[in-house]
């Protein structure tokens, strides 16, 4: 069930609202949990399983985490934790990518490849898997206690408004609100999370929508028929249908929360008037950017490495991780090595030379840098010559 569908706009959406200002405070979160289970059940009855019984294993693998006082113990469970979530991402997300790969390595070596059904991807479980590991982490770094409440914890990870597209929020940045948002739950609050959810609803509807009828629609002409105009037309079109479709969700998240006392952290500032790559990865995406800040860069070393050629390597792998994380094909990886390609090159010299530029020029400088970077989510259609 997606936010922009019928189902969700006329019924859906409407009962739940009714129902949950309906009832009395102390069960809003338990009508909150049991409608979240509903929403994800709609669209992957079979997927429910996967989600529940992972929080259940976290649930009980953190509390014995934070109680044990021997620091192998806590290790081995943080371990068990993060194995099991991405253990489970890497086989529904990435299975069906390495044995495609391993089975065209095979065929050209006349060797038979392996057989497998293909697996079907959960919903949102890129999402949800991030924010599991970012409670574990958190509560090992004793960053926040473990959530005591079973029923609160499952509420935090299957939390319906976030649970599809984001934005991916930290533990401490949802525990609080579980109880205390009642005192700013208003019709203030409501109005402006209506008003937030219409504004992303148009986003998708009236603007992601027919810039990506428009991209289709290029990109499914005959790679003779696309001269450069209509390229540029096409991945312009491709990259406003990129923008408005996930800030419009994630205007509609935020928005949808609000409307309930909920407050999610903002996931896009304006990223297509960026004055760098650097600059753009402060804007686009946000939460992704923050978690892999703080789960990935700072673990390997971040900046503070005895050299540059550490520190780049530490930029490299972080965007090959963005990159493979979007999307489980070789396209996405190349996006993601393009993205850290250019934060490489920007900490090495080319944010000294921004800084004595005009943002009136590397504003563009940059939007075509990124305009290029959509090029390779879809390159088999439009692949870089057609641009020249």
């Amino acid at each position: 069930m997606v936010f922009s569908s019928i189902v969700f706009l006329i019924y859906f959406l409407p009962l739940f609202l009714v129902l949950y200002y309906a009832i009395p405070q102390r069960f809003r979160n338990g009508f909150l949990l049991f409608s979240s289970i509903i929403f994800y059940s709609w669209g992957a009855p079979r997927f429910i399983f996967v989600i529940l019984g992972t929080t259940i294993l976290d649930f009980v693998l953190v509390r014995k985490m934070d109680e044990s006082t021997n620091i192998r113990y806590r290790r081995l469970y943080l371990l068990i934790s993060i194995l099991i979530n991405l253990g489970l991402l890497f086989y529904f997300k990435y299975s069906n990518f390495f044995i495609e790969n391993i089975n065209e390595v095979l065929g050209w070596m006349k060797i038979a490849g392996i057989s497998w059904v293909k697996l079907v991807l959960p919903i949102g479980i890129s999402f949800y898997t991030f924010e599991t590991i970012t409670y574990v982490v958190d509560v090992y770094r004793k960053v926040h206690k473990p959530q005591p409440n079973f029923w609160n914890y499952q509420l935090y990870i299957i939390f319906f408004p976030k649970l599809i597209a984001g934005p991916i929020v930290r533990y401490h940045e949802f525990a609080d609100q579980i109880k205390s948002r009642f005192y700013i739950d208003n019709a203030s609050n409501r109005i402006a999370g209506f008003s937030r959810f219409s504004l992303g609803l148009a986003k998708k509807v009236l603007l992601a929508n027919p810039c990506g009828s428009l991209a289709d629609q290029i990109m499914s002409y005959d790679l003779n028929a696309i001269n450069s105009t209509l390229a540029w037309v096409g991945i312009l079109a491709y990259a406003m249908q990129i923008y408005f479709d996930f800030s419009g969700y994630s205007d509609m998240a935020i928005g949808i929360s609000r409307m309930m006392g909920f407050r999610l952290p903002e996931n896009f500032n304006s990223p297509y008037t960026s004055k760098s790559i650097t600059d753009f990865w402060r804007r686009w995406h946000i939460t992704l950017g923050s978690w892999m800040r703080n789960y990935l860069y700072i673990p390997l070393g971040g900046n503070q490495v005895k050299s540059n050629r550490r520190l780049y390597f530490n930029l490299f792998m972080v965007f090959l991780a963005s990159g493979f994380w979007h999307g489980a094909s070789w396209n996405f990886l190349i996006w993601g090595m393009f993205h850290g390609f250019f934060l490489i090159i920007e900490r090495a010299f080319l944010l000294k030379i921004y800084e004595r530029t005009t943002a009136w020029l590397t504003i563009p400088i940059n939007f075509f840098v990124v305009l290029i970077g959509w090029v390779f989510l879809d390159w088999k259609h439009l692949p870089i010559h057609v641009f020249i």
